[in-house]
């Protein structure tokens, strides 16, 4: 997987529509959830993109400390659903970790965690504090790695 790391405006206008059209077709079709993806903070994140042949196949948008919580985040971890097997999630959430050491000089981040997912972030380094909360109508934690 080839991962590329991108300000808003540096996406093109492929990248835009590839890392939308994933977005859509994970959080919004598979896990019939309505919610408003489109939420204003995409201007301030940086983009981690996973391309497999040129094909969006794994994204993340990070944060720098203030621009979504008061810590550094990552949010919008997403694979797409015929390339999970190839564990392009970790290879993601890695590369985003390293992004916000790297641009951001950060090691503590905060993520807001689907529920079901604990186990795969704990895998990553991350831990739960308190408990569970509904998101989008979806069971959520909050996580941090330190």
């Amino acid at each position: 997987m080839d991962i590329q790391i991108k300000t808003f405006k540096e996406l093109s206008t492929d990248n835009l529509y590839q890392l939308l059209q994933l977005r859509s077709e994970v959080f919004v079709v598979e896990q019939d959830c309505v919610y408003q993806d489109i939420d204003g903070k995409d201007q301030k994140a940086l983009h981690v993109l996973g391309f497999k042949n040129e094909v969006l196949v794994a994204y993340t948008r990070i944060f720098k400390p203030g621009d979504y919580f008061n810590e550094a985040s990552i949010g919008r971890v997403v694979v797409k659903k015929n390339e999970r097997a190839f564990k392009y999630g970790y290879a993601i959430m890695e590369a985003s970790i390293k992004a916000i050491s790297t641009y951001f000089n950060e090691t503590t981040i905060k993520i807001s965690a689907q529920e079901y997912l604990k186990q795969f972030y704990t895998n990553l380094g991350f831990h739960q504090q308190g408990t569970s909360y509904l998101e989008d109508g979806i069971p959520h934690i909050a996580m941090y790695k330190e």
